[in-house]
């Protein structure tokens, strides 16, 4: 596997190795011991899997406050994905900025987002799949959000359609309003 950090600290774009013939490729996406020996220590605890039907459907900006905040593995299973980050640590050198990436099944890329981070994507073809690994258990008292089109944040979407989103999505908070509970 291959493992670069990204300007986020945390964050980290992981390749894992194929192995390819005419009958299609096996690959090895996560590894505990390797994943130590990088310097990831999260034990995953939960998996999560996410349909969106719609090219255009915008999930999140999503994070779970503390005692219940989740380190996330991601992949793209079907279909492809502009992921994106949102550093919430205030006292990181990258407070406030983003990260995005396209996963797909073709490409095999994952991300590692550690705790602290909102999170978030849009889908770039219809009926696409993510799943992801979660270092703690899913707790709704300490789930946030943040508004996934805010203008302090600006991230550059690569669709400038009407995104399909959820009402809870479309009225999460401003950043300007925001109080981080991340240090």
């Amino acid at each position: 596997m291959n493992f670069i950090k990204t300007f986020i600290d945390g964050v980290i774009r992981i390749e894992p190795k194929r192995f390819q013939d005419k009958r299609g490729f096996f690959s090895e996406t996560y590894n505990l011991k390797v994943f130590q020996d990088f310097g990831i220590d999260s034990i995953f605890i939960q998996d999560n899997h996410s349909l969106s039907n719609k090219v255009g459907t915008v999930r999140g900006l999503h994070f779970q406050k503390e005692p219940f905040g989740q380190a996330k593995l991601v992949k793209c299973s079907k279909g492809k994905i502009f992921d994106v980050v949102v550093d919430l640590r205030k006292n990181s050198s990258s407070y406030g900025k983003w990260y995005g990436i396209e996963l797909s099944p073709e490409n095999g890329i994952q991300l590692f987002i550690p705790v602290g981070l909102a999170h978030g994507f849009m889908t770039l073809e219809p009926d696409t799949e993510i799943t992801y690994k979660c270092s703690n258990i899913y707790s709704p008292s300490s789930e946030g959000s943040l508004r996934w089109d805010d203008p302090d944040i600006d991230i550059d979407w690569p669709l400038n359609t009407n995104p399909s989103i959820s009402e809870k999505d479309s009225s999460a908070p401003f950043f300007a309003n925001f109080k981080t509970p991340f240090l």
